[in-house]
This record gives C-alpha cells, sequence and structure tokens, in this order.
C-alpha cells in the first residue's frame, strides 16, 4: 500500500511534457490536425461507401428514374391524358383538342412543328416563304419602315408603328429595337449592312424572300399588319409557326392553318424526290403534342 502511494505521489508529481511543434512545414500544429482530418473523412468515406454497396443494387444496374410524364406538373398531366397516344387526328380535331388541353391560364399560342423531308444545307431546300394568315396570329405586330421620308410618310399612313430615315439608324447604333417587323426599300439596303449582327440573329433584317425588301412600301406595311408571317426550316429541318391564340373562333382557326400548310405544299423543292412532310404536331405554348395525319405529300 505504502509503495503505491509513492508512485502516485511521484506521478502527480512528474512534469508534463507539452508535444512540441514546428511553426510550420509538415510538423507544424495546424498541418498535422489537418491530416488527422483527412484521414478521419476517408475513413468516413470508406465506411459510406461498404454501407452503401451492402444495401445498393447490384453493379451495372440502370439508375431508377421516373417516366418524364410524371415529373411534368398535374395540369399538363390532366391534360396529356386527354390525349390518345399513337392516335393520328384530324388537323380540325387537332386544333380542338389543343385548345381543350392548354393547360395555362393565359391565352396561349396554337403552334404547328412540321418535320421535313429536306436538308437545309441545300440551298434549293432551305425553305423560307411568307404567308398571310386570313385572320391573323393573333399577335400585335409592329412594323418599323426604313426609307426616305416620303416613302416613310406613306407607310404611316397604312399604318407604320415606325417609319423613318437617318433617325432609324441613330436608334439602331443605341441597340433600341422596337419592332417586330423591318421593313426597307432596295436602295436602303446598303446602310442597314453594319447592323447586321445585331438584326441578322433575331429574325428582323429585311430580305426579299420575306417580302420586307420591296419598293412596294404601303402593300408590305398592310400585309404585315394583316397577318403575314414568315416561316423558315431549322438545323433539324423542323418549322414551326403560331396559327393563332386558344381563344380564336374553330373555323377562323382552321381557315389560318390550311393556309399554312397550302402554302408549305406549294413550296415543296423540285429536287425532294421521297417524304416531304413527315410529321405534323399541334400544341398549345405548353400543352401535350398532338399528332396529326399525314395529308400533305
Amino acid at each position: 500500500m505504502a509503495e503505491d502511494a509513492n508512485l502516485e505521489n511521484l506521478n502527480a508529481e512528474a512534469p508534463v511534457v507539452e508535444e512540441q511543434f514546428a511553426k510550420s512545414g509538415k510538423k507544424s500544429k495546424k498541418h498535422i490536425e489537418e491530416v488527422k482530418a483527412e484521414e478521419e473523412r476517408q475513413a468516413r468515406k470508406a465506411e459510406n461507401k461498404a454501407l452503401a454497396e451492402a444495401t445498393d443494387k447490384p453493379k451495372g444496374a440502370a439508375p431508377v428514374t421516373r417516366p418524364k410524364i410524371e415529373r411534368r406538373g398535374k395540369k399538363y398531366q390532366a391534360a396529356y391524358k386527354q390525349v390518345e397516344q399513337g392516335k393520328f387526328y384530324s388537323l380540325k380535331d387537332a386544333l380542338d383538342l389543343a385548345v381543350k388541353t392548354n393547360p395555362s391560364k393565359f391565352n396561349a399560342t396554337i403552334e404547328a412543328h412540321v418535320r421535313l423531308g429536306v436538308d437545309p444545307r441545300q440551298a434549293d431546300q432551305n425553305i423560307r416563304a411568307t404567308v398571310v394568315l386570313p385572320h391573323s396570329n393573333g399577335k400585335t405586330v409592329r412594323v418599323a419602315v426604313f426609307a426616305p421620308l416620303d416613302e416613310a410618310k406613306k407607310a404611316l399612313a397604312a399604318g407604320a408603328d415606325i417609319a423613318e430615315d437617318e433617325e432609324f439608324l441613330k436608334q439602331l447604333e443605341k441597340g433600341e429595337i422596337n419592332f417586330d417587323v423591318l421593313i426597307s426599300t432596295p436602295q436602303y439596303m446598303p446602310k442597314l449592312g453594319k447592323f447586321a449582327r445585331l438584326l441578322g440573329p433575331k429574325g428582323l433584317m429585311p430580305n426579299p424572300k420575306a417580302g420586307t425588301v420591296t419598293t412596294d412600301i404601303e402593300k408590305a406595311v398592310k400585309e404585315a399588319k394583316a397577318g403575314k408571317v414568315e416561316y423558315r426550316v431549322d438545323k433539324q429541318a423542323i418549322i414551326h409557326l403560331g396559327l393563332g391564340k386558344t381563344d380564336f373562333d374553330p373555323a377562323k382557326l382552321l381557315e389560318n392553318a390550311e393556309t399554312f400548310f397550302e402554302s408549305l405544299k406549294s413550296h415543296r423543292p423540285a429536287s425532294i424526290k421521297g417524304t416531304y412532310v413527315k410529321s405534323v404536331f399541334i400544341t398549345t405554348s405548353q400543352g401535350p403534342s398532338i399528332a396529326v395525319e399525314n395529308i400533305y405529300n
């Protein structure tokens, strides 16, 4: 007992030797603590990995993902159920169903998406044309005219929103674009050349094929205001066009659609020997797609 007491006294009296650390480098206190923390992190990571391997599916198993339709909103799912998948509707029935399946609260646009059997890289197959929809497409079109002052006055009388001469160029230099359609006379086109990078990507550069480079300014303005729209094939050989709004009278909406498809049919390239129109879908801005029976080849 006496010996145990003596040992306890000796241990109590022994000085505590503190661990010595370097001020910097691998032997510094900060570095040693970081190494210990990293070792603990790696240990936890290995433990979690082992646990995951024990509970997860075998290697090579595909991850479980919900079908795309189940990841959409409730309103869209309800609208989607009204469309019979695999069925091809008549144009009239597709337009009527598109209106019924519009999940949006706002007055949505009825859109046509047409895949063509063309090669847009070929000049004669790069379809770009215009069509005057009998009942417009429901969009308010702001028309600008860049022409001499005497022509500009006629354009304003015909319904143009903007019709100016040199003042118009000053607005473009500032990057101001307050129009949806730009019409110009042929002699004024060279002045617009330096704004090609501004107007081109937005599809606003006047073009003879679109009827926006013309000497008959009054006619071009009236057509643009009346519902003349341009359509063109994109890189994927698809044409997208708004046909009207969901509040349109069904008969007027159908007439707009038929007018567009007749125009598209008339622009079939002579070099196309096979299928011209591969598929047609009608939809609203946020609604489900509705397949249309192909009657335009």
